[in-house]
């Protein structure tokens, strides 16, 4: 039986629209889980790298539930630091949520509950943090999650380019690029895919055109 009294650190849980993947715009309940051991030169969410409150699995599902959701989303921060993050996902998924995880990609991932759709950064040179990759994950991947890349330069995006032909993402699942705000036109963005005919979904940041990155949405 899982431990429903085990606690994860948690900086908050709100309920809003997917501002990103596959899903956006969907109604979503965020669980945002506290730490991260990466520090990407672009994160925008600096405020739950400490703090947080220890919270109880089983208190977590009940503030879950109480927005009748769909869909929930498990973030960070970077999720997977905390161990009790498994149960947590297994639980949801048990609850009939469809769950995904947002996850660095610095970390082993084949622990997630395989209804878990993962949502995998590879880390651009531009991040900073880009000899965080862990390149195992790769081969844990299923069709149904998907890989993001946050595109800071033009040399990120050749970069990019190179990863996705090198390891025929676009075979595996489906693979996102966004710009990074405030570093790259997304209009330049968008016109490099069209020009090199890349199998890549892009996408704007919803959230942050509707709320301007406000912490609870």
């Amino acid at each position: 039986m899982p431990d429903l009294a085990a606690q994860l650190r948690i900086t908050e849980i709100f309920f809003s629209l997917q501002g990103e993947t596959s899903r956006t715009g969907l109604p979503t309940v965020f669980i945002r889980l506290t730490g991260c051991p990466l520090r990407c030169a672009y994160c925008d969410t600096t405020y739950a790298f400490t703090g947080g409150k220890s919270i109880a699995i089983s208190e977590i599902l009940e503030q879950v539930a109480q927005y009748a959701p769909r869909y929930v989303t498990v973030t960070g921060g970077e999720p997977l630091a905390q161990k009790n993050c498994l149960v947590l996902l297994k639980e949801l998924c048990d609850a009939g949520y469809r769950v995904s995880l947002e996850t660095s990609g610095a970390l082993d991932i084949g622990g997630v509950d395989e209804r878990v759709m993962r949502v995998v950064d590879i880390k651009t040179p531009g991040s900073k943090e880009a000899d965080k990759n862990r390149w195992e994950n790769l081969d844990l991947l299923k069709s149904t999650d998907e890989i993001k890349f946050v595109i800071c330069s033009e040399e990120d995006y050749r970069w990019a380019v190179g990863i996705l032909e090198e390891h025929r993402l676009s075979d595996r699942c489906e693979v996102l690029f966004s710009p990074s705000q405030g570093e790259l036109d997304a209009r330049m963005l968008a016109e490099w895919i069209l020009r090199d005919r890349l199998p890549v979904r892009f996408q704007i940041q919803l959230h942050k055109i509707l709320w301007n990155n406000e912490a609870g949405h």
